[in-house]
């Protein structure tokens, strides 16, 4: 089931990159091998989420990995941030509508290990959000591994703030605490996203 989003005039239909020397593109699996070769870069967040390294499909996997049955959505885009070499920089998969018209989600944000505090993420990050934003997008939706510190300082302090916690996802081989998280970009409140998308709302 796919849903009908809104698209303000002369918006992109990729991000603009911040970084002069790289260029955003939607993957596929013509970009495999260096998705892959960015998964085995970062062994820790693997780790982290699955208790084990990236597979050996790893990449593969999320490039043809679809939505659970019955979920409504737009468009699911799989993005990368190129270097002029072809390796990734970044990559990062959002679904926009997901759940409810204007519900854009964040699947996965992932930088080079060669570039983690370089502020990099940071500008990525914005140049998504921005852009995000240009496509009618009134929330952004994410979930955080519940220990992956690395992971939720940064989306806190990118202006996330945890509506619920979901308590026994399978991911790899571990199982894990999920923190969704959500921020407004248009205002409103969160009872206004809770009201659109119940499957969020805290259990009681």
């Amino acid at each position: 089931m796919t849903r009908q989003t809104f698209q303000h005039e002369g918006a992109s239909p990729l991000p603009v990159s911040p970084i002069d020397t790289v260029s955003v593109i939607e993957l596929d699996v013509a970009q495999v091998g260096v998705l892959q070769a960015l998964f085995e870069d970062n062994a820790e967040y693997f780790h982290a989420i699955q208790g084990a390294p990236a597979s050996a499909t790893e990449a593969f996997d999320e490039l043809t990995e679809e939505l659970p049955a019955g979920w409504s959505f737009t468009r699911k885009y799989r993005l990368g941030w190129q270097e002029p070499s072809g390796a990734l920089r970044a990559m990062a998969n959002i679904t926009s509508d997901l759940l409810a018209p204007g519900v854009w989600h964040i699947g996965l944000f992932m930088l080079a290990k060669e570039s983690h505090g370089s502020g990099d993420a940071q500008k990525l990050y914005r140049s998504l959000e921005a852009w995000a934003f240009a496509q009618g997008a009134q929330w952004l939706r994410l979930g955080v591994v519940l220990g992956n510190e690395r992971a939720e300082r940064f989306w806190r302090a990118s202006g996330f703030a945890e509506c619920r916690t979901r308590e026994g996802v399978e991911m790899g081989g571990q199982i894990n605490t999920i923190r969704v998280m959500v921020k407004p970009l248009r205002g409103g409140m969160l009872a206004d996203y809770l009201q659109a998308v119940p499957r969020d709302r805290p259990i009681s």
